[in-house]
């Protein structure tokens, strides 16, 4: 659910985002951690979204 209001935040600020579970994708669940990915080259953008909060 975390994941999802970052994915959220990110994309409402105009960057596309992909989430993807850290380890085996069997293994989705609520417990498991997940990354965030952003466009190459289009880190900058995340880091001045998050300075904004």
């Amino acid at each position: 659910v975390t994941a999802e209001m970052w994915k959220d935040t990110f994309e409402a600020e105009g960057l596309p985002t992909k989430i993807l579970p850290d380890g085996d994708i069997t293994s989705w669940g609520e417990s498991v951690g997940f990354k965030i990915y952003v466009p190459k080259g289009r880190e900058h953008v995340a880091d001045e979204i998050l300075r904004k909060l």
